[in-house]
């Protein structure tokens, strides 16, 4: 059974409604401005879509279905035209919504609260008072204000995770898309406004995550990779499908992180990516294969990505590739030897990891703490892992805020119960249910 017709039984409805359904679709896509002349659908067309080897739609056609099935289209069975391989999919839009004065942009995060007509402060200066008349100016100054202020959020999750810093992200991406939807500019300041949208919509997917807000995470990834697959923004593509990687593991889908990790060395390809990008997207695609049990594959990817990081620096390396310094990467290697089973390695590892790990990143420092820990119980080594804690919890005391931290030390917490009568232990234990895990 062909996956259309598979999804189209599964919510018990007949091909008419289908049919009317997407048509309608269509027709909103087409007004918004989403796609260009609305697509007419029929039964009998459809039909042929629900056979094992459906013939490939028009453009506008594949995005109307990959919308209405929140699929990409290469997941309904359909295949490039040309026989050649497939490019990455475009994933789910939000949905469209209407306000008063304007159409959200397609990339636009969607959210219960209404948006505020009144600036941030740190904009109030430049923009009070233009944002009701019909001439308010974007100017280069504003745009490189919120691109700092993306580059700021960025920096603060390093160091202490991203707990505290979705609803200020939020509240900033509302405002760009208040700009793009209502501000005069030019086409250059209109590229560089929508590169920021994008930039904000990732990383409030990645906040969301490490805040522990899976669905809204995986919510603003999709619309971050819709928007870079809409712009052509392979780099923006790169990044999200990077962190859809790293969400998929944790989530314990290692086929889709490698699926996701696959995608993103396609879009590498397109811009000529550096070396730290590719071996970001190597150690990403190792974790999926070693959450699924794959050495083989695990090992490989690890030897690329070591390989990749060991060419060095380039002045072309984003910004959001600086975290993947030698103690990130030798961490995300422990973790990988973590999920195969290896702990004695991974131990080792994570153990190095923890000793390079710098102030400037303390996240990442409490992550692998964690994993250290829980590696320390694996092998026996009950005092290397209350150590390991001890430090973790340090560092929830200094302000770092990262959800998945937490879930680390819950796991330790499980893993130390049986020894509560060793030295050391109902005590760290006590500590740690004081900080909710």
């Amino acid at each position: 059974m062909s996956e259309m017709k598979r999804l189209r039984e599964s919510l018990n409805r007949t091909q008419e409604q289908v049919v009317r359904e997407l048509s309608a679709l269509a027709a909103r896509l087409s007004a918004e401005g989403r796609i260009g002349k609305a697509p007419t659908f029929s039964v009998r067309q459809y039909s042929k879509w629900e056979a094992e080897n459906p013939p490939s739609p028009h453009p506008d056609t594949r995005q109307v279905l990959s919308v209405y099935w929140q699929r990409p289209i290469e997941e309904l069975g359909f295949r490039p035209r040309g026989g050649g391989s497939s490019l990455p999919a475009v994933m789910p839009m939000p949905p469209i919504t209407r306000s008063a004065a304007a159409v959200v942009p397609f990339f636009g995060a969607r959210s219960t609260a209404p948006m505020s007509d009144q600036p941030p402060p740190w904009l109030a200066e430049t923009t009070t008072g233009a944002t009701s008349s019909a001439d308010w100016r974007i100017g280069a100054s504003e745009v490189e204000l919120l691109r700092e202020a993306a580059d700021d959020m960025d920096a603060i999750d390093q160091q202490f995770g991203g707990n505290r810093l979705w609803r200020p992200t939020r509240a900033h991406l509302h405002w760009v898309h208040h700009m793009i939807d209502r501000g005069i500019y030019d086409d250059t300041l209109g590229r560089q406004l929508h590169a920021v949208a994008g930039k904000f919509t990732t990383s409030l997917g990645w906040f969301c995550y490490d805040a522990g807000l899976q669905a809204k995470a995986h919510q603003y990834f999709s619309e971050a990779l819709n928007a870079a697959m809409l712009t052509g923004d392979d780099m923006l593509a790169c990044r999200t499908l990077s962190n859809l990687a790293r969400q998929a593991v944790d989530l314990n889908k290692g086929r889709e992180a490698v699926r996701f990790a696959r995608l993103a060395h396609a879009h590498a390809g397109e811009w000529q990516a550096p070396n730290r990008v590719i071996a970001l997207l190597a150690i990403r695609e190792a974790q999926g294969y070693a959450r699924i049990g794959d050495r083989f594959s695990s090992e490989a990817a690890i030897r690329q990505a070591w390989a990749e990081w060991e060419r060095g620096d380039d002045v072309r390396d984003p910004d959001w590739t600086t975290f993947l310094n030698m103690a990130e990467l030798t961490c995300l290697e422990g973790m990988c030897r973590l999920d195969l089973g290896q702990t004695a390695r991974a131990q080792k590892l994570l153990s190095k990891s923890e000793a390079l790990q710098d102030v400037a990143h303390s996240r990442n420092r409490g992550m692998c703490l964690g994993r250290l820990s829980v590696a320390a119980l694996h092998n026996g080594d009950i005092d290397h892992s209350i150590a390991a804690t001890t430090k973790a919890l340090r560092l929830i005391e200094g302000g770092m805020s990262s959800n998945r931290a937490v879930e680390q030390l819950k796991i330790v917490r499980d893993g130390l119960a049986p020894h509560h009568r060793s030295s050391g232990v109902a005590d760290l234990l006590e500590q740690i249910r004081a900080y909710g895990a």
